[in-house]
């Protein structure tokens, strides 16, 4: 097997040793030994941030609910603890292991997992809107501003780079391609939500069309490109099938772009047309928010098409067994967005089974946290869940 495994091009090695954090890829007995947790703290914990905050923001979206409401308010404040010691985490790496922190920029799939710290923190700033105001007043507006520009430079500069570093310095094949490549993208889209959110409560008409027009921007700068890489990954689906197990959750990956897009566009679309005709700009005021609301309604229903095949194809994984890894958290956020996209779509269009199925998707959203967090907790505690593949690919 160790022969069989030498043999295997190296960029296929780095895909398969990846999100395989379970003791098959890293002994219990040596990864806390020989490693410690701080020098193996990758960007890919920052999912657990992506998944929980979007729970937490769905849960929010029941304000009529009490329990419900509150609930996501413990998870949005409990994010907000977990964003923090992961970010302390991955700061002191760099501040002690800097050469080896640096490896992640060589490795063709981990480094794609950048994309999800400023999608963490655009959940973060979405709470501050959702459940700080009703706390802060105006100074959670003040802060999810503040925090918005963040995400939007960590966005847009994570969209840059890392798709730079894959034309420049990693490796990659068609047949190892997976939809983590649209990771590093999305990230823009996700801040563009965030803008189009903030809009109703910036009290400074000259601000709001600046973010507005920012957060078009943003949208331009992410769905275009996703939309590409989902067409290279039905084509490499098609023919080199689907990929190894350990990456069975990068199946629900397509969904992402899909869900936040139509999200961007149905909040865009009902802000807009106030802000530009408060600028002068009435005439095409009618006309923007009429094809951002149409450009939504399309992107949700071809988000129908990958949600059923995402389905599929996970059934299909779980028959044959999979191990648990960090990348279960890949099921989470993709959902997430597409539930929130729901939601936004039966108030728009109140259509009652279309609310219904906005509530499913949020309840199964729920269930696959509590499991997805659960097996993280459990690998935590027996430290199963902490490894670094760029690490192990050059001791290799």
């Amino acid at each position: 097997m160790a022969l069989a495994k030498d043999a295997l091009p190296m960029t296929q090695r780095f895909i398969m040793t990846t999100l395989d954090t379970s003791t098959r890829s890293v002994p219990r007995s040596i990864a806390p030994k020989r490693l410690g947790i701080v020098r193996q703290f990758t960007p890919n914990w920052f999912a657990t941030t992506m998944g929980t905050g979007i729970l937490s923001i769905a849960l929010g979206q029941f304000p009529d609910q009490a329990a419900v409401f509150a609930l996501g308010e413990a998870l949005w404040l409990g994010n907000m603890l977990l964003f923090a010691a992961c970010s302390l985490a991955y700061v002191t790496r760099w501040l002690r292991y800097r050469q080896e922190a640096k490896r992640v920029f060589d490795h063709p799939v981990m480094s794609m997992f950048f994309g999800c710290i400023p999608m963490g923190l655009a959940t973060i700033v979405n709470g501050f809107l959702v459940f700080g105001i009703a706390r802060l007043g105006e100074s959670a507006v003040a802060i999810a501003y503040a925090l918005w520009w963040l995400d939007v430079v960590l966005s847009v500069g994570i969209g840059l780079a890392i798709p730079l570093m894959m034309f420049t310095r990693q490796s990659h094949a068609m047949e190892q391609m997976t939809s983590v490549w649209l990771l590093p993208v999305v990230a823009s889209e996700v801040a563009a939500v965030s803008g189009g959110l903030l809009l109703p409560h910036l009290a400074d008409a000259s601000t709001q069309l600046s973010v507005l027009l920012a957060s078009y921007v943003l949208w331009a700068l992410s769905v275009p490109l996703a939309m590409c890489i989902l067409v290279v990954l039905f084509l490499r689906m098609a023919l080199h099938k689907l990929p190894a197990p350990n990456m069975a959750a990068s199946s629900w990956l397509a969904l992402g772009p899909i869900g936040t897009g139509a999200l961007g566009m149905f909040v865009l679309s009902a802000n807009a047309p106030d802000i530009l005709t408060a600028h002068g700009l009435g005439a095409v005021a009618g006309a923007v928010s009429g094809a951002s609301l149409l450009a939504g309604v399309i992107l949700w229903g071809y988000g129908l098409w990958w949600l059923a095949m995402a389905v599929m194809i996970t059934i299909r994984y779980f028959r044959d067994g999979i191990p648990f890894n960090m990348g279960w958290w890949g099921y989470t956020f993709p959902l997430g967005v597409y539930a929130v996209a729901t939601l936004r779509l039966s108030h728009i269009f109140p259509v009652a089974s279309i609310g219904l199925f906005a509530e499913v998707l949020v309840i199964t959203l729920a269930m696959v946290w509590l499991v997805v967090g659960a097996r993280t907790l459990r690998g935590v505690w027996l430290g199963q869940v902490f490894a670094d593949p760029s690490l192990e690919t050059r001791a290799a």
